[in-house]
């Protein structure tokens, strides 16, 4: 057998015992030469497999203990955002765009969702990032702002996905809020739409949270056009 195509046959194995429950989120994989035994495969195909996966975010190694079944979608995810930045197959404008998407969604899920702890956080930091005269200190709430809402929706998948994005979003914000609080206007618009999306969450109101996430996004993304 062809060391590629027995690569595949262990990566077909590992998926279908996790698909039939045999192998789980946190359980330790077979040792190599017993998966290379039982598939009649190279130890290098196995290593190659796992590897491969690994490289995905499924499994994890832990030295001397070895490989166990894991679920980092944001390791992946991340380093394909970061990979993707870094080779101009996108741009802030797509960035901005895909985060208006996202956070549309969670805005409208965190209306009927948000506890009471995390709205305070979202107000205590719209209410310092209003305040705050230094730009870089203002870009670092204006994170947080952020994250914190990516949080509040009760969807794992939509904050696997935010977060996932993170240190892209996070060299996005740091830019962009630079710019924006530059120019007075553009500043109370931006802490004006932080706001909004805090009182709407506070009301339980869906359309008024996703109006708030537009709002900013327009301030956001009339920047970046700006400096196109």
């Amino acid at each position: 057998m062809k060391e590629d195509r027995a690569y595949e046959k262990v990566l077909e194995y590992i998926k279908s015992e996790v698909r039939r429950g045999n192998l789980k989120r946190g359980e330790r994989l077979p040792p190599e030469r017993e998966l290379a035994e039982q598939l009649n495969v190279s130890r290098n195909s196995v290593r190659e497999a796992v590897r491969t996966l690994s490289l995905m975010g499924f499994v994890s190694s832990v030295q001397g203990a070895g490989n166990y079944i894991s679920c980092d979608l944001e390791r992946n995810l991340g380093a394909s955002f970061e990979l993707m930045m870094l080779l101009g197959e996108t741009n802030y404008l797509q960035v901005s765009q895909l985060r208006r998407g996202l956070e549309s969604e969670t805005a409208r899920l965190a209306a009927n969702r948000i506890l009471p702890g995390q709205l305070e956080k979202l107000r205590c930091l719209a209410q310092r990032m209003s305040d705050e005269t230094d730009p870089e200190k203002g870009a670092v709430l204006d994170q947080q702002f952020h994250l914190v809402l990516c949080e509040t929706s009760g969807n794992l998948l939509l904050r696997a996905l935010f977060r996932a994005m993170l240190s892209t979003v996070n060299r996005f914000i740091s830019t962009m809020y630079v710019r924006i609080v530059a120019e007075e206007h553009n500043a109370q618009a931006l802490h004006d739409a932080h706001m909004d999306i805090v009182k709407a969450l506070a009301a339980g109101d869906e359309n008024a949270a996703i109006q708030g996430i537009w709002r900013h996004f327009q301030v956001v993304e009339r920047a970046i056009e700006s400096a196109l």
